[in-house]
This record gives structure tokens, C-alpha cells and sequence, in this order.
């Protein structure tokens, strides 16, 4: 069994795969080390054989939840590291070392799915595109606040705007104008990041006509999908790029 890991800024996503055939035996989302490796001694019966990680945290935490892995599943990690040029896709930023591993994997990722010129639009903490060309060179993309960054801006510099979850989650039935503060503000942080992934898909028909593949990843994805509808939802594509960039037999 392997076990991969997606160490984003506010989450850890995590699953365990069957090593021959990559079925998935366990998985999920936690917010920290200690509900990581909790989560993963629960499974019942399984042996892990190798450990593969993305991580977009600083070198120490990286290091630290690499000891407790290795401490308590007894292997050893392999952190996916930045590349010039990796699986036919090559690094468009002017420091390769700088671009995001999360970005670069899904870029992977994507090439490697789509045979040809594809955008990646990930929507998580931070909302995010890359563009790679059909002859496989990244060239560049974007970032700005994802939703969870939208929301806690609002809450917090706005004193006036207060609700919890559930009110979060109930205002998202509908995208009409807004009878409440939790309804204006959810349904305009939504109708933000659709103008975002729609503004993408223009950039992309700019550069290559209709000759390209769209893939839409990240927990906040659903929000989005109906109005690109030429996209394919991979929610586990940074662990596709993973795989590619750290193999393990």
C-alpha cells in the first residue's frame, strides 16, 4: 500500500493506494498532523510500503510530519522536489524553484491526461490557473483569493458581517441577489471565482482557438463546474503528477 499526501496551506488530503493498481483503499481531508496519522492507523489491516508527499508548507513542518510518519508507519517519505523540465512538461517560471509543487504537479498532471495544450484552474484556499502549450511549455498562470480567503477577508475587516457554516452553506442553494449578508456575500464570492475560471477559458481559446483541454481541480470545484462545462472535475489530480514525479515500485 502506498500512501500519498497533498500538505496544502490549510488542509491535508490524503489517501492510501493499492500499489499494483492504484485503486483507492482510504482517504480523506484533515486539518492537522496528529488527525493525519490517526485517520491513517484506523484502517484496518494495512501495511503501508512507501509514502510519496506534496507539500506546500515551510521545510520544518514538511520535516517534522516526514519524522511522524516515518516514526509510526515505519517508511520513508518521498517529497515530490521543484524541476526544470519533468514527464515532457517544462517549467515556465523564470525561477523554476519558485513555482508551487501543488501547481506544478497538477500541471504535470494535466499534460500527461490530456496528450496536448490544457489549462489547470484548482480552486482551494487560493484560486489558481496554469497554462501548459501542446509541446509541453508551462507558461505561467495566475493566483488570487479562493473562496475560503474571500470570506475570512470580509469577515474579518467587515464587523459587521457574522454568520456560521450551516448560514454559509444554505445561502449557496440559490446564486440569485442576495436577501441577507451570508446570502450577498457567498453567492458574489461564487459568481467571483466563475468570472475567474470563465476569464481563464477566453485566455486559453486566445492562445489556441479550441484546441485545448480544460481541467478543474480543488475543494471548491463543484461551486464553479456548471459554468465551464468543457471541463473535466479531476479532484485528485495533484496526485496524478505525484505519482509521475515520485514513483515507488
Amino acid at each position: 500500500m502506498i500512501l500519498e499526501l497533498d500538505c496544502g496551506n490549510s488542509f491535508i488530503k490524503w489517501r492510501v493506494i493499492h500499489a499494483g493498481d492504484a485503486t483507492i483503499v482510504g482517504g480523506g481531508i484533515v486539518d492537522s498532523d496528529q488527525a493525519l496519522l490517526a485517520q491513517i492507523a484506523a484502517l484496518p489491516g494495512q501495511r503501508l510500503s512507501g509514502c510519496r508527499m506534496v507539500s506546500v508548507r515551510s521545510e520544518d513542518e514538511t520535516d517534522v510530519l516526514c519524522a511522524h510518519l516515518e516514526q509510526s508507519f515505519g517508511v520513508r517519505v518521498q517529497v515530490a522536489q521543484p524541476a526544470q523540465e519533468m514527464a515532457g512538461v517544462r517549467n515556465g517560471y523564470d525561477d523554476y524553484q519558485r513555482l508551487g509543487m501543488d501547481r506544478w504537479l497538477a500541471a504535470l498532471g494535466a499534460y500527461h491526461l490530456a496528450k496536448g495544450a490544457c489549462l489547470v484552474i484548482d480552486l482551494g484556499t487560493a484560486a489558481k490557473a496554469d497554462f501548459v502549450a501542446g509541446d509541453g511549455q508551462h507558461l505561467g498562470g495566475y493566483i488570487c483569493p479562493g473562496m475560503p480567503l474571500m470570506r475570512s477577508q470580509l469577515r474579518t475587516h467587515t464587523r459587521r458581517i457574522r454568520y456560521d457554516d450551516a448560514s454559509a452553506e444554505r445561502a449557496l442553494s440559490s446564486l440569485a441577489p442576495g436577501h441577507s449578508t451570508v446570502e450577498a456575500v457567498e453567492r458574489g464570492c461564487v459568481l467571483m471565482l466563475q468570472g475567474f475560471a470563465r476569464t481563464q477559458i477566453e485566455q486559453a481559446r486566445a492562445l489556441w482557438g479550441e484546441a485545448f483541454s480544460v481541467f478543474l481541480t480543488g475543494g471548491d470545484a463543484p461551486l464553479v463546474q456548471d459554468s465551464v462545462p468543457q471541463a473535466r472535475v479531476i479532484p485528485d489530480l495533484v496526485f496524478v503528477g505525484l505519482a509521475m514525479a515520485c514513483p515507488l515500485d
